[in-house]
């Protein structure tokens, strides 16, 4: 302060004709510090020595106090009166209300900036899960509780928040000790003074308490006494903000200017001098150094009085004398109309009133030698820059702070902190971020669910329900996947969802195509033995002409299921339902025809009858053309009002889709399936009457076994196909149709395959009208 007044006086740009003085009040306690104040403001007339210089009865600006504590005490008082407070050091935040503070404005950051910076810090480092202690005062509580609500709007958890002071009671911070031993928390934020870091750390290091991290506030983080504390070791590695470095220059060829008789009242000055040079300036007291010869000198001598290198607070204190001074100057250079004051009107600088001072404090605003702008906002704080330094071991053993990134509240949001490229020293020696948190980071794939009576930070990691994904680190929610879309076995990304359908190249669906093609292949060597006997009574007596039109529908049954199998298609959706109704109806006409064919073939033998003239060959065509063609007309309307059509199924399956066909109109589906089995229940109504006639001729027999098969198996296709999912429906409707149709080709042809290949002397018309009495029958 007394460089940066001589410095002032010594520029002629800077208060012309005027000179500024000082008096320093250097009592300790709050006590002492409020009676300094006091004194100040009731006036220091004769302090001025200068008979030209003007004597004024109260200071124009105070400079100080360094602590919070002490400033909370006076510098309301002060206010009253109108005189600016000016501090290097006091940064609680409480000091920003306008209201109780009117006239305090301060050259370091307030706490709510430096709470602001420590929070995002604990971010930064993932440190989600921390121990809070502060000192027990305005300072520590207010600084703990800016910081706790910054935390918390970070996503920062507190595990437990406690406060001591260096006068509590030994018990008091015991019982501290005992939480920090209990807790799982690894970082503690320590928001207090020197002296309550050195009772901290020197507890845990006599409890051998290790592997923790400290973050620590700018009161104690770049305190050069804590090397010589007991357990300062603990302390290596621990982090905080701290004000920017500066230079002065000028400052240190001042220092080395230091001599006793430019202070002779001050004892630390006379203690200091004696400790550094090991000699005595009172030579009547009784000590064993040699007295003082006078001839000593700080300008050879390396102390940490004159080391300069680390100017942090110190420029905090320059820059509050030449806010004063360029308030004053301001004040002085006042032109007429554009002052302060009422109607512009500038203040009489013979008698220059602290109230004065102030409202030209306000408004001030310089740039140092060093390129540092100063200026004060509403509130009375300077800007927010801070420089975030890691306690590390040096070469000489002393821990000393380095500089490792930056602050700036005046930038934006995203680039306010900077981490530089040096290698930062964390406790313990660890060379690894060290890890504090409540519940590890939930993975993609799962989503947080609170502990519950637990903080934020504390919770359970549940997997993604089925169909839902999170693809970010600790999601609180699950998103669904789009329609069309399923989650994948790790639930971290959609899928698209594989697509379903019976096709040719499964095993299920190559086992129905061979089923298909042996059934065709079966029916053509069965029309092959039939056209090479077709000249034998056993054919001739079958109705040989409805027997192949059979076998022909059969074949067309056995093709028409190859429509049901592969990816589904508007033409093979219309193709497969009408091509099977159709075929079927024929197939089933035919055995109709030959039903009714035997009936009546028995009827004419009998005395007077003449009803074969009425179902000759020509009826017997055209009864299978009228049945078949009632069908025909029956799928002409279900394709021409709501034919089926290719769609896909996303309601049976979550995880798939299934591509099927439609069909349209169910009525129509419905129609035709319906007239199938109204046809085949005549037959089998038919076929159960004739069950009676001779063996050798009848096939009636197997007629109505083949129905019985027939009618059994779409019987119970109905609820199968009703109940079967996806493919497995297409599955069932071939089933069925290759089972219908087997049974069809096997019951009535295969017995008499069997008498034509291996039994030909059954072949005969002797044999087959051996049991008919004889009766001449036509057929």
């Amino acid at each position: 302060m007394i460089f940066a007044i001589n410095e002032i006086n010594k520029n002629p740009n800077m208060l012309q004709n005027v000179k500024l003085g000082y008096k320093i009040y250097d009592n300790c306690g709050t006590m002492d510090i409020l009676r300094a104040a006091l004194s100040l403001m009731s006036g220091i007339e004769g302090e001025a020595t200068d008979e030209n210089c003007t004597k004024t009865e109260t200071v124009q600006a105070i400079l100080g106090h360094s602590g919070s504590r002490p400033t909370i005490a006076f510098a309301p008082v002060v206010g009253r009166f109108q005189i600016p407070v000016i501090s290097h050091f006091a940064t609680c935040a409480c000091l920003s209300n306008r209201k109780e503070y009117p006239t305090f404005f301060r050259t370091i950051p307030s706490d709510y900036y430096q709470s602001r910076a420590l929070a995002k810090l604990v971010k930064h480092f993932g440190w989600t899960w921390i121990g809070a202690i502060a000192v027990h005062n305005e300072y520590g509580l207010n600084g703990i509780a800016a910081f706790i609500q910054a935390a918390l709007e970070y996503g920062v958890c507190i595990e437990y928040s406690e406060a001591f002071s260096s006068s509590d009671p030994p018990d008091r911070l015991q019982r501290i000790i005992e939480i920090i031993k209990h807790a799982t928390a690894k970082v503690i934020m320590a928001f207090m003074s020197h002296r309550e870091i050195k009772l901290l750390a020197k507890e845990l290091y006599k409890q051998n308490i290790a592997g923790l991290q400290l973050v620590g506030s700018d009161a104690w983080i770049t305190d050069h006494s804590l090397t010589d504390s007991e357990g300062h070791s603990i302390l290596v590695g621990s982090l905080g903000f701290t004000v920017s470095k500066a230079k002065i220059p000028g400052l240190e060829e001042h220092l080395r200017q230091l001599h006793p008789s430019q202070f002779p009242d001050s004892q630390f000055v006379r203690d200091f001098w004696e400790d550094t040079f090991d000699c005595t300036l009172n030579e009547a007291s009784k000590t064993q150094r040699k007295p003082c010869s006078g001839s000593e000198s700080f300008q050879n001598v390396e102390s940490q009085f004159t080391d300069v290198s680390e100017l942090r607070f110190t420029n905090n204190v320059y820059k509050s004398v030449y806010a004063v001074a360029h308030a004053l100057d301001n004040l002085i250079k006042c032109e007429e109309g554009k002052g302060h004051f009422s109607n512009g009107s500038c203040a009489d600088t013979k008698y220059i009133q602290p109230w004065q001072v102030l409202q030209y404090l306000k408004t001030v605003n310089f740039t140092t030698e060093e390129g540092e702008r100063v200026y004060f906002d509403s509130n009375g704080d300077s800007p927010a820059r801070y420089e975030l330094v890691n306690l590390q071991m040096t070469n000489k053993g002393t821990m000393e702070g380095a500089t490792v990134g930056i602050y700036d509240a005046s930038l934006p949001e995203s680039h306010q902190f900077i981490m530089n490229n040096i290698q930062v020293i964390w406790g313990n020696g660890l060379t690894e971020v060290p890890v504090s948190v409540c519940s590890d980071s939930c993975l993609p794939g799962t989503r947080k669910v609170l502990q519950k009576g637990k903080p934020v930070c504390c919770y359970d990691c549940i997997p993604c329900p089925v169909g839902e994904i999170s693809n970010l680190t600790d999601s609180i929610h699950c998103m669904k996947c789009p329609p069309l879309y399923w989650s994948n076995e790790q639930r971290d990304a959609c899928v698209r969802k594989p697509i379903e359908f019976l096709a040719y190249d499964e095993i299920l669906g190559t086992l129905l195509v061979v089923f298909s093609l042996l059934g065709v292949f079966l029916t053509m060597i069965t029309t092959l033995v039939f056209y090479c006997h077709r000249e034998t009574p056993l054919v001739r007596a079958n109705n040989s002409e409805l027997s192949f039109l059979l076998l022909f529908s059969l074949t067309l049954c056995f093709l028409c299921s190859l429509t049901f199998i592969g990816r589904p298609s508007e033409w093979s959706c219309m193709l497969r339902h009408t091509a099977f109704g159709i075929t079927f109806v024929l197939c089933i006409s035919c055995v109709l025809g030959k039903t009714i064919v035997v009936l009546m073939a028995f009827r004419a033998t009998l005395p007077g009858s003449n009803v074969m003239k009425w179902f000759g060959p020509a009826q017997q065509r055209l009864s299978v053309l009228g049945f078949t063609l009632v069908q025909v007309l029956t799928c002409v309307l279900w394709l021409t009002i709501s034919p089926p059509f290719p769609s896909t199924n996303l309601l049976h399956y979550k995880d798939k889709i299934i591509l099927e066909c439609a069909l349209g109109s169910a009525v129509g589906f419905w129609a035709v399936l319906g007239y199938i089995g109204l046809l085949a229940m005549l037959c089998f109504i038919l076929a159960f009457l004739a069950r009676k006639l001779p063996d050798n001729f009848n096939e009636a027999k197997f007629i109505t076994f083949s129905m019985l098969i027939f009618c059994a198996v779409w019987i119970t296709f109905i609820p199968a196909y009703v109940s079967s999912p996806g493919k497995f429906t297409v599955a069932v409707e071939v089933f069925a149709i290759l089972a219908s149709s087997y049974g069809l080709l096997l019951c009535i042809f295969l017995p008499k395959c069997y008498i034509i290949l291996f039994r030909p002397e059954q072949n005969t018309k002797k044999h087959i009208m051996g049991k008919t009495s004889n009766n001449d029958i036509r057929y």
